[in-house]
């Protein structure tokens, strides 16, 4: 089995695991379901790429993500570090000989549970046998409307990414930055990220959490690595990355790096606004200096994009648009753990299985070796059914990737696209063989066509567990299908009304991600490394000097004459 290691490093990156996590659990769950859709039965998916089997002190047996969780101290809320499957051994007070005078204790009282997992609790205890009550004739109803009160509590009241995760995790996996409080604002840039993993105990604390879950691995084929980039995590995740390189050597990085939406808007005090610039451009040299493949990921604003047609998405929160790119980061990894085709291709319920080596050796191992990559994504899918809908897949895909250049043809373009739970028509599924035709036909008659492109199928659609926001729009109906006519006078709905999702989801190397290139490298010249630069005093106190600097400028323009080789040639006559 070739196994894969989870990290996710910063707020933001911990909101779209919660969600990436919540899906995978409620696809076990839906397997093990007697009610459930054949579909989830039968996914094709080994769970064992991204679980660890393991055994409490107890001798109870569990089931737990293979992830290492960076965040602030404080940032888990009600959920302790430790996780809810192995118990904590409490601290035994020590007597203090050596003072006689007063002694004050300060505490503070734990948080208390959100709806959400005050259920969780209740549900897991029942199901241990440990607390069962006397069920009412109306217990069908009462569950009912504690579903529609967990839904709305969770919409108005998610602070915490544990808030609405539903997944129990290792003691090893959740980690917290002691001395670093999620009420720190200005942990805004990549010097402080820096130093705060180098200074103290967290480096070494780290390091050994990867170490633990990566040796119990019998033949690891990558690392999914989200970082949140728009701050000083950027720092963090970059000195981690350099220690990974060093220590795996043969193990590829797969980095996205997301941004939430708010972190995209424009400052109006001016130092800031440099800062930030020169963040975006020291981070993005830093980390894709240490993986194999980056994905940028995070729009200024989902509400404005395509995607409103159909999602009702707040930018201000980020439970609505973490879920966004966790559906989509979901998506895209399918094909790392997709069982090995059936004897019949046609009748087999996955296609297309590719490992993360496979994945970057198809986008950044050619001639070009780019290793920036553009996520698109269409949720939900629409059917393949006519030439209407077929044009309309590559039209509806939502570049989720900011700054890049729109309707640009590309004749060295390289893609990796999955299409999981599509329909034929109607209400029926669509066979591997007819999302291939589709695909395909989408393609010829597509203006702009891809040098390369790799197509993974699945049929099992994206499933919507409970604590899935309310984005949906009322032109989506139960199972995900896109409707002609509004379902309803409610303009989003949630969980309770959408119980799966048809997806599309693809990677691809173009040099449509020029714009995203050249503005770092611009902001990084021009604020760090032209002569009485404002920057330069800045990148000095995030330490980098005058060399550091222009090594990541030289970094950043190689891969804008990677894309553009008439780049170099102008920059040679400036």
């Amino acid at each position: 089995m070739k196994e894969i290691v989870t990290i996710q490093v910063g707020s933001y990156a911990n909101f779209v695991g919660s969600h990436f996590w919540n899906f995978q659990d409620e696809l076990l769950g839906l397997a093990d379901s007697p009610e459930s859709d054949q579909i989830f039965k039968s996914h094709g998916l080994n769970m064992d790429v991204l679980y660890r089997t393991g055994e409490t002190p107890q001798g109870i047996l569990t089931y737990t993500p293979r992830l290492v969780s960076v965040d602030f101290q404080g940032s888990l809320g009600s959920v302790s570090s430790r996780g809810t499957l192995y118990n904590e051994i409490p601290e035994t007070p020590v007597d203090t000989l050596t003072w006689t005078g007063p002694v004050t204790t300060h505490t503070s009282q734990p948080l208390k549970k959100n709806l959400f997992l005050q259920s969780l609790y209740l549900e897991e205890n029942a199901n241990l046998g440990s607390s069962r009550g006397c069920e009412s004739e109306n217990s069908d109803s009462h569950t009912e409307v504690q579903d529609e009160d967990i839904v709305q509590s969770l919409e108005n009241e998610v602070q915490y990414w544990t808030d609405y995760s539903k997944v129990h995790y290792h003691p090893q996996s959740l980690y917290e930055l002691s001395g670093l409080w999620s009420e720190i604002n200005d942990f805004n840039n990549y010097g402080i990220g820096r130093e705060a993993f180098s200074g103290g105990q967290h480096a070494e604390e780290i390091n050994e959490r990867l170490r633990f879950f990566v040796e119990e691995c019998d033949l690891p084929q990558g690392i999914q690595f989200v970082v949140d980039d728009s701050g000083g995590f950027s720092g963090i995740a970059g000195e981690f990355l350099e220690n990974i390189a060093d220590e795996y050597t043969n193990i590829p990085v797969l980095l996205y790096s997301v941004h939430s939406p708010d972190s995209g808007m424009d400052s109006r005090n001016r130092k800031l606004a440099i800062s930030r610039k020169l963040h975006d451009a020291v981070s993005f040299s830093k980390l894709s200096a240490f993986c194999k493949l980056i994905v940028p990921v995070g729009l200024p604003s989902l509400n404005t994009s395509r995607m409103s047609k159909y999602l009702c998405l707040e930018d201000r929160k980020p439970y609505h648009t973490s879920a966004v790119y966790a559906s989509a980061i979901h998506s895209i990894s399918l094909p790392f753990r997709m069982q090995p085709l059936g004897p019949s291709a046609q009748l087999s319920n996955t296609s297309g299985a590719v490992k993360i080596k496979d994945l970057v050796q198809m986008l950044a191992g050619q001639a070009r070796q780019n290793m920036v990559t553009i996520l698109d994504i269409a949720m939900p899918a629409p059917a393949f059914t006519g030439t209407q809908a077929q044009q309309s897949l590559l039209e509806i895909l939502q570049p989720l990737t900011p700054e890049i250049a729109e309707g640009v043809e590309d004749m060295q373009a390289l893609e990796s696209m999955t299409v999981h739970g599509a329909f034929a028509s109607g209400m029926q599924k669509s066979h591997s063989f007819e999302v291939k035709d589709a695909v395909q036909a989408a393609y010829l008659n597509a203006v702009e066509r891809p040098k390369f492109s790799h197509l993974s199928i699945a049929q099992c659609p994206l499933p919507i567990p409970l604590p899935f926001p309310s984005i949906f729009g009322n032109l989506i109906g139960r199972n995900g299908e896109l409707l002609d006519t509004p379902i309803s006078e409610s303009t989003s709905r949630g969980s309770l009304e959408v119980h799966s999702v048809p997806m599309a989801a693809r990677l691809r190397s173009s040099n449509a991600v020029l714009p995203f290139l050249e503005n770092r490298l611009a902001n990084l010249r021009k604020f760090g490394l032209a002569r009485g630069a404002l920057g330069t005093e800045l990148l000095r106190n995030w330490g980098f000097g005058k060399e550091d600097a222009e090594e990541l400028g030289e970094a950043l323009s190689n891969m804008v004459t990677t894309l553009n080789p008439a780049s170099l040639e102008s920059s040679d006559s400036d």
